[in-house]
């Protein structure tokens, strides 16, 4: 394996290889997107908590942790594992989030048709987490990394059904899941380009 292979798999192996200048304002750049975007996913998950009523936001209040088509919590290992495929994991896990964070912000429109700044909120985190996910697989591809290449859409019909002919409350549940799992993928990924960026661990 090549210095230039064994650098790709874990960029932390070889600090005296400095990746070049356009590679490097690549990942600040992406990871100040990301940095930002921690920060909004904690205001829409706030926000959400603050429209639903009782007994969500409750001091002890603990939602059931529902399970969410195509997409699951960062796994206990995620940080043990190379760089590149922790990026690759954020990279899929934000790419299945805006249909799921669209399914959300409709069902919301039925039940709280005047929380404009959380529906604004809704619709602006579907567009960021696919910006955010387009600019991880551009860092990606710049590394050379293989990117997961072309996915079928995500099972996003499936949970759309499913809050359809749910109750409200198994809705607004499952709509807080899907918030969190933002914020965690987010929060996640942040911390992964971290590690690439300049000034990061080594």
């Amino acid at each position: 394996m090549s210095r230039r292979e064994g650098s790709l798999e874990d960029p932390q192996a070889d600090s005296s290889i400095s990746p070049l200048p356009h590679l490097e304002s690549k990942i600040q750049q992406t990871h100040s997107l990301a940095r930002l975007l921690t920060k909004y996913a904690e205001q829409l998950l706030q926000e959400y908590v603050q429209h639903q009523g009782d007994p969500f936001g409750l001091p002890g209040f603990s939602p059931p942790r529902l399970p969410v088509a195509d997409l699951s919590a960062p796994a206990p290992g995620h940080a043990g594992l190379p760089v590149p495929e922790r990026l690759r994991l954020d990279e899929a896990a934000l790419a299945a989030l805006p249909p799921l964070l669209d399914v959300v912000r409709r069902r919301q429109a039925e039940l709280n048709p005047r929380a404009l700044l959380l529906l604004r909120r809704l619709e602006d985190a579907a567009r960021q987490a696919r910006a955010l996910g387009a600019a991880v697989e551009a860092v990606l591809a710049a590394l050379g990394a293989e990117t997961r290449g072309p996915q079928p859409e995500p099972a996003a019909a499936a949970v759309a059904a499913a809050t359809a002919t749910a109750g409200v409350f198994p809705a607004k549940v499952l709509g807080l899941r899907v918030c969190g799992l933002y914020r965690e993928w987010v929060s996640r990924t942040e911390a992964d380009l971290g590690q690439l960026a300049p000034g990061g661990p080594t």
